[in-house]
């Protein structure tokens, strides 16, 4: 594999008796098409030591909630199961904080942690957490992107533009197929020591969890395969909601049960489908989606308006005193309790579905911009409300857009209009040239009364 992909947190361990090497599973929840294990496996073999794979439900889903939780533990059990037929031992830690998992890193002895890549603040915190409790060398590999965000740029891009070059130009040189992966060449004698695989603790008023979305790698490699085959064709009808267009990969790419390379490799496998349509969801699924955590990347104020552009933030102060027609409370909002039809059908389908259409993020998070008292308070109710219910919250994407929908990142100024000052705006009637207002209305309706039933 490319070392662009690797960064070493720690070289070399300070300990010089090792036991193993251990691929801490905190991102990339897959068996197959997995770079940092694929890493792990090779340090291991050279190294002539077994290889143990750590999952740590908590370590993996800091901040998330019980719906995002139990998503991905319904998923891991079957990951464990490919594993283990490999024959690489599954090491599960029901530890709820980083220091635990640390004491639990270090019973196993490992001459190297390999762990994800991620671009978020509370899993940069656990893995910080780690390095200062354990004394093995430590390394970080990039699996999310195709182009290592490390190595694209080095530095937060300014737009689309300017970082659509950089990916294309680096695109062939990290395309390349993943090796099979094998069993260890070193078997681990030692004591297991992994506790059961125990669901998450549901808590008072958590959002519920049954969905139209099955966990796991294979789900995520059927609905991938349904895409290619049967949708793709329509993806140039991406922005009409009331279409059957989109790919619905996106929890799966959030919790790393699909690889997007892999995507990207089957994709360009197929060539039946029609360039305009490959080359709007390439650029989705690469560019938009490296950008996003290229944004987060280099700039950890990412979830508050710190983060807007300066232009942005100027022109939110300007008009912060302009009347509001509507004030809504963050209740109301959750509840779908609004004056529009539009938005609370929007809200209704995040909560029921655990997904929303994404030109109807755009609309649903500008309008919270537009109801509310403050810039600030749309950036907390919309980032409350995206990672509670959404499958594929607590992510890159989804803080990059909603910080370009109310902070006007990775955009320019517009026409000024009262309260979004030049930041772009977006009204119903807007919508309603788009696509069938009414149509989309509907279809959430009649899919929450079916999952009521």
């Amino acid at each position: 594999m490319q070392t662009e992909r690797i960064y070493f947190m720690r070289k070399s361990p300070t300990r010089t008796h090792a036991q193993c090497v251990i691929y801490w599973m905190r991102c990339e929840h897959r068996a197959q098409d997995n770079w940092g294990l694929l890493y792990a496996l090779h340090t291991a073999n050279n190294n002539k030591l077994p290889l143990l794979v750590l999952f740590c439900l908590a370590g993996s889903t800091p901040h998330s909630s019980y719906r995002q939780k139990k998503f991905l533990y319904d998923g891991i059990k079957e990951t464990q199961a490919a594993l283990e037929a490999i024959g690489i031992p599954f090491i599960n830690s029901n530890a709820q904080t980083p220091t635990e998992l640390a004491s639990v890193i270090t019973t196993f002895a490992p001459s190297m942690l390999v762990t994800d890549h991620s671009s978020l603040k509370p899993q940069k915190s656990w893995l910080q957490f780690i390095k200062k409790h354990t004394e093995c060398a430590i390394a970080e590999v990039d699996g999310r992107n195709i182009v290592p965000v490390r190595y694209v740029s080095d530095k937060q891009e300014y737009a689309a533009r300017t970082i659509r070059p950089k990916i294309h130009r680096l695109l062939d040189q990290f395309l390349s197929p993943f090796p099979q992966l094998t069993a260890p060449q070193t078997a681990w004698n030692g004591d297991k020591l992994s506790e059961p695989l125990s669901p998450p603790l549901e808590i008072k008023n958590s959002p519920f969890s049954i969905l139209p979305f099955k966990s796991g790698e294979k789900a995520a490699l059927a609905v991938l395969d349904h895409f290619v085959n049967k949708k793709i064709h329509q993806y140039l009808h991406r922005n009409d909601p009331t279409k059957n267009a989109l790919s619905n990969l996106s929890p799966y790419l959030h919790f790393g049960m699909l690889s997007a390379q892999h995507a990207v490799l089957k994709i360009l496998e197929y060539p039946q489908i029609p360039a305009e349509a490959k080359e709007v969801f390439l650029e989705e699924l690469v560019v938009r989606r490296e950008l996003a955590d290229n944004f987060c990347f280099y700039n950890p104020q990412y979830d508050s308006v710190k983060c807007f552009p300066k232009w942005a933030q100027n022109t939110l102060e300007k008009h912060l005193s302009d009347p509001r027609e509507y004030l809504y409370s963050l209740h109301e909002l959750e509840h779908g309790k609004t004056h529009d039809p539009l938005w609370n059908a929007a809200q209704q389908e995040l909560v029921y579905q655990g997904k929303m259409h994404g030109y109807m993020r755009m609309y649903w998070a500008k309008k919270i911009l537009e109801w509310t008292a403050s810039p600030e308070e749309a950036m907390q109710h919309a980032i409350y409300l995206n990672d509670t219910y959404s499958l594929d919250g607590v992510d890159s994407n989804g803080y990059t857009g909603i910080a370009w929908s109310i902070g006007g990142v990775h955009d320019r100024p517009w026409r000024e209009r009262p309260i979004f000052g030049t930041v772009r705006y977006m009204n119903y009637n807007g919508a309603k040239r788009k696509f069938n207002v009414d149509e989309y209305i509907e279809k959430i309706k009649l899919a929450i009364e079916q999952h009521l039933e």
